[in-house]
């Protein structure tokens, strides 16, 4: 059983069959199954032998290969050396991260912004917006200033600020649309009512860098919060007595959690559990990556703040505080697998579920009318090659075919 051929466009390049050994389209999983892809876009997909109206195709057969989606990262400072809203060029710099994390799977990246002054922050959110409205990077998420200076974590502590709405108001009408997510520690004076104007704008309201309770969490996901912000770091941990709102948020179905499956920021058995306990659909890996993913240890800056990186690991200069990751996607994967989450929930984790989270249907799967975003992954779920728009480009490692 397969989807019917989209209608042929006149003038258009001939189509291409990916064949392998299974697909999962994120919606199913076929084994073996064949995609068809037609000016960047998935056309047909099916199981078994690929249907004879495309014998006429280019064909691409994978072998022992897994194809899945393209992978969604709703929370990425930077990679290869550069960092999303920083440097001389903002747009060269997006693009150096992008690419970065393209070439370990990530076809559908948020540029995340650290806490820095309003002005700055509003100057970023101008100068990314032409990536933004080409589709080239999928937003701008604010991380900061509205956080808690108790679980401030690698953000300067001198431009924390309240969430006055008028502040809310610029920056999220510096470029309206460009913002897709904000990070709020909603305990802060008038931090509810940002929530609720976050929501009003069309971004996703997240909570996180928090220290509130349970019960603040949860009027935060009344107020409109849909997001937990790498769920257990920067916020209150979990007590017997004392939950926090890492249960709150975790028992309720109207928000997804971000986890950090690097084994620095949480430990296998927490990504375990709080997977299981949030389960399919509310589960959400992404990296927290800052420039110095994809590339060497040393200094590096987050912000205004210094970063010493030593064996992958990034930490604040000053107080030894965890600044970001060095983690991509495909690691996640990797990591989430390892401490026992099953391979399609994670992947769930990395495509479909954020995809619904940014309110993105053409993204995270692989059905007609998709963007042909996939990922060709070998027996260890390395990434071999990455389709982005129906483009051809290489992964981390050689595979059974050159797609190239």
């Amino acid at each position: 059983m397969s989807s019917a051929p989209a209608p042929a466009v006149p003038g258009a390049q001939s189509p291409t069959v990916y064949s392998a050994a299974s697909l999962r389209t994120g919606r199913r999983t076929l084994s073996p199954g064949w995609l068809v892809v037609d000016q960047g876009l998935v056309v047909a997909v099916g199981a078994g032998e690929p249907d004879a109206a495309w014998a006429s195709a280019e064909h691409v057969d994978l072998g022992d290969a897994t194809l899945v989606p393209g992978f969604v990262d709703v929370h990425c400072h930077g990679g290869g050396g550069a960092s999303f809203g920083d440097g001389p060029d903002l747009l060269a710099s997006a693009r150096e991260v992008a690419a970065t994390h393209r070439a370990h799977g990530t076809t559908t990246i948020v540029a995340s912004l650290v806490t820095a002054p309003l002005p700055a922050l509003r100057d970023a959110i101008v100068g990314l917006a032409p990536l933004v409205e080409s589709g080239e990077i999928a937003g701008v998420h604010l991380e900061g200033p509205w956080l808690s200076p108790l679980h401030k974590g690698a953000h300067e502590p001198t431009l924390l600020r309240e969430p006055a709405l008028a502040d809310v108001d610029s920056l999220l009408g510096a470029r309206p649309g460009v913002v897709k997510v904000v990070t709020i520690a909603p305990e802060l004076p008038g931090g509810l009512d940002a929530v609720r104007r976050i929501v009003e704008a069309g971004a996703v309201a997240a909570i996180g860098h928090t220290d509130a309770d349970a019960a603040t969490a949860t009027a935060a996901v009344d107020a409109g919060v849909t997001l937990a912000t790498h769920l257990f770091n920067a916020m209150l941990p979990v007590h017997h007595r004392v939950p926090g709102p890492v249960l709150a948020l975790l028992e309720d179905p109207r928000v997804a959690v971000e986890l950090i499956a690097d084994g620095v920021h949480l430990h296998p058995l927490t990504v375990q559990h709080a997977a299981r306990s949030a389960g399919v659909g509310r589960t959400v890996l992404v990296t927290d990556a800052m420039s110095a993913t994809g590339v060497a240890d040393g200094e590096y800056l987050l912000g205004s703040l210094v970063v010493d990186v030593v064996e992958g690991v990034a930490r604040l200069r000053e107080g030894g505080s965890i600044a970001g990751s060095t983690l991509t996607l495909d690691v996640a994967l990797r990591g989430a697998v390892a401490a026992g989450v099953p391979l399609d929930d994670a992947l769930a984790a990395l495509t479909t579920t954020p995809a619904r989270v940014l309110g993105r249907t053409d993204v995270g799967h692989l059905e007609p009318g998709a963007r042909a975003d996939a990922v060709v992954l070998d027996g260890s779920l390395t990434v071999v090659a990455v389709l982005h728009g129906g483009r051809r480009e290489p992964g981390q490692a050689s595979g059974p075919v050159d797609l190239l």
